[in-house]
């Protein structure tokens, strides 16, 4: 009925496509046409015909088994390949005689595997599923396999196609083999990092990251027609009880479940994931009922899985055979109590025979009916038919492992390239090649032999000597080691290797390997490598520099090797918190070239250069106050005079909960200073270049403004904020929903190729978005008569023109001309890519856009929709680093002997240069009647020579070469609760802590 239901609706189809394409003229579009219309009709008939055959197959099937072999279908049994003949007499036993549906095969060999499954399947009377629990491929089970690297080494990445690719790799290792199924992957949010069973076999602890990456893999090995099996749902990875040894309890509530664990399951059943496993565990808010484990639960599976998230796929428990169910139920009751509660398929239960006699009896007492049994048997039917196993399958036994084999090391090699995280590089110690002159020594922690890693560096490097600390060493011999790598080595690279998987006794990690690392990082400059689960970085926190590397594999260890000397750039994420120093996501991403050695800032006595210490004083107490009343958390302050430090102190705290003190390597997001800092020093050095004028008009650089009411602005009058532009545009309201959140149709969760400009965590904005913001400036009105107006989109023109004429990036050719060359450590844009968050002062709290705590993106929601990188904001930094930058304007535009800006260019820039402004170019000054007429900018006493500029989150840098001064101020006054509190404006922090530094001068005179 269904085939000439369609039929009749592909004829009128047809019909209608044939009469409509003669009335056109020409051929060449009714052949178009005609033509995508059957190849549509054919594939509808393909695809009825496919149904129609799936569906003979599985009746016919059906109608060959009695009653008892009907519900065998829904067994899996346990099959090695390594365990002799008693064993296979069982299996076989199974087969024969209790006609299960299937087996998973555990530990053994490949060719033993594939002779004992075409012996299997031969005698079986139903083609047999033949699964295996190969979550890193094959070669987690079986010898002479090798094994990809765990879930958290992909899941270390940014790249899902890796994902992908491992998935389809699993899937090609299967089909080889002849198994249709594989236990893969695991879904589970690792957030707990002493979870026993899961751990590194998870993506990661960001909900996510663990469904992005496991669609992909899903997909890769489902597109190989391998079944994915994702699990354990609803969740397993907050547990620290292993359901092989007992019943794991997670109390959590079922809100905390719907927003956290159930998501990747979510975004599973979305992918069209085949099964979904279920697992062992008491969670009392989806199911209360004393001694029901999850996987006999009728509310977790039926009502949960089934009827609220919908899922139509194969659903099978976790092994019935583990502690975690088998403490309540064996003898094959656990099978049916699974059957009862909404299971297909029952893995590996206490006895297959035993399973079918305690179904038939729960069928008897009508606890299920035949009917909804039997549903289940043709489910698992078609899922065969689907699998191919209506077809004869023998697997060939020549080249099998070297079939198996010949594309693991290829796809490790990417993995590593990838997931290889820079966690720590204290002093640019990698890499070693540009950075570390003299002897450099490597000890391999943990080994026995020197490995490919050690190889490897004596390869890159013969110079370098070699020694080796095994896990059987004493606590005693460590002191004689480092002694002897002080006294002969300027440097040591160690890897640690061959510890264990699991948190239980430290890893397996010994006292003295710990001993042994931390004494080196402590007492020399040393590289670590952790190859291996990156959880047991947390014995290592303090070390300066340090790479996880996930696995300890030759193709790992080779990369590694590579990483340190240059040859491969880091690119890895932390895929969960190992410590406070190393939170997720942690990462070094771009190891910056050498840089030129910062001269070091002279510190002397205040009263050396003519100013009073009691009175700079003065500056603690404003901080104290500041803090006090809440006008800011804390703050860095730094003043120059004479081109010598007379005053720098850290204040307070990152933020109110006084948890994170303020250092004088905290770095700040700097705002508009960034206007001064970036854009307007590159506008003066390609002015002095004689490739931007300052008469010339926006279109004479940006050919996109042509056409528009901007092309004739002139740069001059952009540098002035007198161009006529509004003073800023507020994209983000523009991107919000009625309901106030932001489109999900222009930002997602994850970055991949239509969707990368980082706006916050877990919020990447459309690409092309940003022509859309582009587009709303040049759309926007001028004002019609000439006046000074203060805008942020002066700034992004000129970023643009600064882009347009060099060829790079804004924040590249700012670091690659200023920062880099005056040996600038901190200052710089997007500093998640350099410094770990805690380096990073927070800003805001925001609740209205990105809706999350801001630390280390940019504060100013416009350059984050630019990406991080604008003219007007993204900059961020230390106070020293702007300490330096500015004592080279102070010097006329030199530093260290070097010259980045001609004298004439900064005296031109930084004069009064508006007759109806204070400002200069690019520059903001003194009022020119400052205080005279209200309160005195930036200080009553700056001279009208002096220069700087403020920035939004509570920042300010000066410059009065008259008394030979550098004031810098940096804070984040929006901590917690954005721009409304105004009290650092109101107290006058910034303004009397300058005037202090005059007054310490007068006091002097």
């Amino acid at each position: 009925m269904k085939q000439l239901l369609i039929l009749g609706l592909s004829g009128l189809c047809l019909g209608g496509s044939v009469m409509h394409a003669t009335k056109k003229k020409g051929p060449g579009p009714a052949k178009v046409q005609t033509s995508q219309l059957h190849k549509a009709i054919k594939k509808e008939f393909k695809a009825v015909k496919q149904e129609s055959d799936a569906n003979r197959w599985v009746d016919s099937v059906f109608e060959s088994l009695n009653s008892d072999e009907r519900i065998a279908q829904l067994i899996m049994i346990r099959a090695h390949s390594n365990l002799g003949p008693d064993h296979v007499r069982k299996v076989t036993q199974d087969i024969l005689d209790n006609k299960v549906g299937g087996l998973i095969f555990f530990q053994g060999g490949p060719v033993r595997q594939a002779n004992l499954t075409n012996y299997y399947q031969s005698i079986s009377k139903t083609p047999l599923m033949i699964a295996i629990d190969g979550e890193w491929g094959l070669g987690m089970r079986l010898d002479s396999v090798i094994a990809l690297p765990r879930n958290l080494m992909i899941g270390a990445a940014s790249d899902s196609t890796l994902a992908y690719k491992a998935g389809q790799l699993l899937a090609k290792q299967c089909r080889r083999m002849g198994i249709h199924v594989d236990y893969a992957p695991d879904m589970d949010i690792n957030n707990n990092p002493n979870n026993p069973v899961i751990n590194d076999r998870s993506f990661g602890q960001d909900k996510y990251q663990v469904a992005r990456m496991g669609v992909q893999m899903i997909k890769g090995m489902q597109d190989q027609n391998v079944m994915a099996v994702a699990k354990h749902f609803p969740g397993h990875g907050d547990t620290d009880v292993d359901s092989h040894l007992d019943l794991p309890t997670i109390r959590k509530t079922r809100a905390q479940l719907d927003s956290l664990e159930l998501y990747p399951f979510r975004k599973a059943i979305e992918a069209g994931v085949q099964s979904i496993m279920i697992a062992h565990l008491y969670v009392p808010a989806i199911d209360s009922t004393p001694n029901t484990p999850t996987s006999i639960s009728y509310k977790t599976i039926t009502g949960l899985l089934k009827e609220e998230m919908g899922y139509k796929g194969i659903v099978i428990t976790d092994a019935l055979e583990m502690k975690g169910i088998a403490k309540f139920y064996n003898g094959g009751e656990e099978a049916a109590q699974s059957l009862l509660a909404g299971n297909d398929m029952m893995m590996l239960p206490s006895t297959a025979e035993g399973s079918v006699d305690a179904i038939r009896r729960a069928i008897r007492k009508g606890l299920i009916s035949w009917d909804e049994v039997n549903k289940r048997v043709k489910k698992v039917l078609l899922a065969k038919y689907n699998l191919g196993l209506n077809k004869p399958q023998v697997i060939e036994t020549a080249n099998l492992a070297n079939d198996l084999n010949a594309a693991t090391d290829t796809l490790t090699r990417s993995i590593a390239e990838n997931a290889l995280t820079l966690l720590k590089n204290d002093n640019n110690l990698i890499p070693f090649n540009q950075h570390t002159p003299g002897k450099v020594a490597v000890i391999a922690v943990g080994a026995d032999v020197n490995n490919a890693f050690v190889q490897t560096l004596k390869q890159i490097r013969p110079d370098i000597n070699s020694y080796i600390f095994t896990a059987r060493q004493s606590d005693a011999q460590v002191t004689q080691v480092v002694e002897r790598l002080k006294k002969d080595y300027q440097a040591v690279i160690v890897g640690l290797h061959n510890y264990g998987r699991r948190p239980a006794n430290n890893f397996g990690i010994s006292r003295a390997e710990r001993l042994l690392l931390q004494q080196l990082q402590q007492e020399m400059p040393t590289a670590t490598v952790v190859f291996g689960n990156p959880y047991a970085i947390q014995y290592f926190c303090d070390a300066p520099t340090i790479v996880a590397a996930y696995e300890d594999d030759e193709v790992t260890q080779k990369a590694a090797a590579q990483l340190l000397f240059g040859q491969l750039p880091p690119k890895g994420r932390l895929p969960v918190t190992v410590c406070q120093n190393f939170p997720y996501g942690s990462g070094i991403v771009t190891v910056p070239k050498p840089a030129v050695a910062q001269a070091e800032l002279p510190r002397v006595k205040p009263e050396t250069v003519g100013m009073s210490s009691e009175v700079l004083r003065k500056i603690d107490v404003l901080a104290k106050a500041m803090i006090d009343k809440g006008a800011a958390p804390g703050c860095q302050v730094m003043a120059l005079k004479d081109g010598k430090v007379v005053y720098e102190k850290t204040f307070g705290y990152f933020d109110y909960s006084q948890r994170e003190p303020v250092t004088a390597s905290s770095v700040y997001d700097l705002a508009s200073v960034t206007k001064i800092c970036a854009t307007t020093l590159s506008v003066m050095r390609l002015y002095d270049e004689g490739k931007l004028s300052l008469d010339a008009r926006l279109g004479d650089y940006l050919p996109w403004v042509k056409g528009s009411n901007k092309e004739g602005l002139k740069i001059r009058d952009i540098l002035l904020h007198q161009a006529g532009l509004v003073a800023f545009i507020p994209f983000y309201k523009e991107v919000m929903t009625p309901a106030g959140y932001p489109d999900t149709t222009l930002f997602h969760s994850y970055a991949d190729s239509t969707y990368s400009v980082r706006v916050a965590e877990h919020m990447y904005m459309k690409n092309s978005y940003v022509d859309t913001m582009y587009r709303r400036i040049l759309d926007s009105q001028l004002n019609p008569r000439p006046g000074y107006v203060y805008s942020d989109n002066d700034y992004i023109f000129l970023g643009e023109i600064v882009e347009q004429i060099t060829g790079k990036k804004l924040n590249r050719y700012a670091r690659e001309t200023f920062y880099e060359p005056l040996g600038l450590s901190t200052t710089g844009f997007r500093p998640r890519e350099r410094f770990q968050l805690s380096q990073l002062a927070p800003t805001e709290n925001e609740r209205t856009f990105r809706r999350q705590w801001i630390r280390g993106d940019v504060h100013d929601p416009g350059a984050a929709m630019f990406g991080g990188v604008a003219g007007h904001a993204g900059l961020f930094s230390n106070a020293e680093d702007l300490a330096v930058l500015m004592q080279m304007l102070l010097n006329g535009g030199s530093y260290n002997g070097r010259e980045y800006i001609k004298p004439a260019t900064l005296k031109l820039f930084t004069a009064y240069n508006s007759s109806i402004s204070r400002r200069g170019l690019g520059f903001d000054k003194p009022e020119k009647d400052n205080g005279k007429h209200g309160e005195a900018y930036p200080c009553k006493s700056a001279s009208p020579l002096t220069y700087g500029h403020t920035g939004f989150t509570g920042t300010c840098i000066w410059v009065d070469p008259q008394s030979q001064i550098v004031f810098i101020f940096l804070s984040n006054r929006v901590c917690p609760e954005g721009g409304d509190n105004k009290k650092l404006m109101t107290m006058h922090v910034r303004e009397n802590m300058m005037q202090v530094l005059y007054d310490a001068m007068a006091t002097k005179k």
